[in-house]
């Protein structure tokens, strides 16, 4: 297998039907687009998908290069999130301003309408392949699946919306669940039809063809992309200019004052950050107190770094070290800018609740402040195969026992552990925001809101992403419009090669070790 990474492969073009030299780039967008690089070295080396971080700053060299006449953006699979997919559009609209910028999308869909939003050519063959239905989600429940087996599963929860262990426990989502699920859809069609510039009734009758589209003004012509650019023999001379990093001005960036952007991403546990198996057989790399705490340690001791943003795309995890890092960036003496992702709820909002200010995208799911405690009980099952655990000693000991259910004793100490821990998450948030503790379990109680609807009920500053979060630590900290930025590792050395050591499997399948009481939001709502 060739080692050359995605972000190589760029084209040069000319305009269809002439012989000039080329002065077009062809763009193919297609991959995750991880907002970062991972950390290590070896795995940065074999990477092969482009990172946001990289595409933006190729797309900032394009807009820079004299001799360009536009970038035709050819957008293809993009297995990406709703927030990722408006931010792509947000850099490309960017670039739309500086030179002209022509999307080509031959599979019209939710995200790829989003993806070419700023732009004000877009272009689909006549044969495009139309899905645009709207957005639902899906939730599997293993409740009934599980007791079938002999499993049954323990699901403490503060308070009604909290709904991270409920799959496991139930067989049928419940009626708060269903309310707070529809109305994060309501409110993502809504940004959806915004952004677009659909009129409200295009998604009622969902459209098929290339010509509908363009009579509905989501598209603005119908054309392949050999009408629209030639692709041309290799150019080096143009190719290494866009490909190669300026090391010169990296360097010089070193010493300039600068952001730093510190990463939390995936569940956070205590302890380091470390590699797991990806999903669907584990959660993929977690996101550690010691490591994140110390990254933000780092930056603040450095001179030149005069903010921070704290970049966070988290379902939450382990209530501890949530705290932990809520208090290292509530101690920060240097401005501290947090930037939403696809996700940052329940420990991922409670990491930046102390932020001078939060940045959040109209299709983040944030909130969820709430608790859970739960366990998986193997009682029936250990009865049907004619296993026996036999005790000695304290019943409480027993507590993360799967053989047993929780007893009266252990369920209400568990309850009174979960109250004083949702009463920290409430007081933290109350102050970090300036609301009022009543205000904060009125929104809390674990349900989730839009990025959208958070930034009305006052747990979020400002729409927007990387660059607008970027933008308002530079201003917090009066540094110029182009000052540098650099991000500060914290995920695992070599994240995606886990290591199947003992213990492995099980770390898997649960990430937070010997914590139980979880600030968690379960990721596992699939937003289609």
């Amino acid at each position: 297998m060739a080692l050359i990474p995605e972000k190589l492969r760029l084209a040069l073009g000319r305009e269809a039907g002439t012989d000039a030299a080329p002065d077009w780039v062809v763009l193919d967008l297609h991959g995750p687009y991880p907002v970062h690089a991972p950390a290590g070295g070896l795995q940065a080396l074999v990477q092969r998908d482009e990172t946001f971080e990289g595409l933006t700053e190729r797309l900032e060299r394009l807009a820079a290069a004299d001799w360009l006449r536009g970038v035709l953006v050819r957008v293809g699979d993009l297995p990406v999130g709703l927030s990722t997919a408006r931010a792509l559009g947000a850099a490309l609209g960017r670039l739309a301003e500086r030179t002209r910028v022509v999307g080509y999308t031959p599979q019209v869909s939710m995200r790829s309408l989003l993806v070419t939003a700023g732009l004000s050519e877009i272009v689909v063959p006549e044969s495009a392949e139309v899905s645009l239905p709207g957005f639902a989600a899906e939730q599997v429940f293993l409740g009934a699946f599980l007791a079938r087996h002999g499993i049954s599963f323990e699901n403490l929860r503060i308070r009604e919306y909290k709904s991270a262990l409920t799959r496991f426990s139930a067989d049928r989502m419940d009626e708060h669940e269903r309310e707070q699920l529809g109305a994060y859809l309501e409110s993502a069609e809504a940004s959806w039809l915004a952004g677009v510039g659909a009129e409200a009734g295009v998604l009622d009758s969902p459209l098929t063809s290339a010509q509908e589209l363009l009579d509905a003004g989501l598209v603005t012509r119908i054309a392949y992309d050999d009408e629209l650019v030639t692709v041309v023999d290799q150019h080096w001379p143009r190719t290494v200019e866009l490909l190669l990093p300026d090391l010169y001005a990296r360097r010089r960036a070193r010493k300039a004052d600068s952001v730093a952007v510190v990463p939390v991403v995936g569940p956070i546990v205590s302890g380091r950050s470390r590699a797991t198996p990806p999903l669907p057989v584990g959660p993929g790399p977690t996101a550690g107190s010691e490591t994140v705490v110390a990254a933000l340690r780092r930056a603040e001791r450095e001179e030149h770094v005069k903010a921070v943003v704290l970049y966070v795309d988290s379902p939450g995890g382990s209530a501890l070290a949530s705290d932990v890092v809520c208090r290292a960036v509530a101690r920060s003496t240097k401005p501290v800018v947090a930037v939403m992702g696809e996700v940052a709820a329940s420990g991922g909002y409670y990491v930046l609740a102390q932020a001078d200010h939060v940045v959040a995208d109209p299709y983040t799911i944030t909130g969820s402040i709430g608790v859970v405690v739960g366990k998986p009980v193997l009682a029936d099952l250990d009865e049907r195969h004619g296993l026996n655990p036999e005790t000695v000693g304290r019943e409480a000991a027993l507590f993360a026992s799967p053989h047993r259910p929780f007893s009266a004793e252990q369920r209400a100490w568990a309850e009174k552990m979960m109250a004083e821990v949702y009463a920290r998450f409430v007081e933290r948030v109350a102050t970090g925001r300036g609301l009022e503790r009543e205000r904060v379990d009125e929104i809390g109680r674990g349900r989730i809101w839009s990025g959208h609807d958070a930034l009305g009920i006052g747990l979020v500053d400002e729409l927007g992403h990387l660059h607008e979060g970027i933008a308002a630590a530079r201003r917090l900290a009066g540094l110029g419009e182009d000052a540098p930025v650099r991000t500060v590792p914290t995920g695992p050395p070599l994240p995606g090669i886990p290591t199947f050591a003992r213990g492995a499997a099980a770390e898997a399948l649960w990430p937070f070790g010997t914590e139980k009481v979880l600030t968690w939001f379960d990721r596992q709502v699939r937003i289609r």
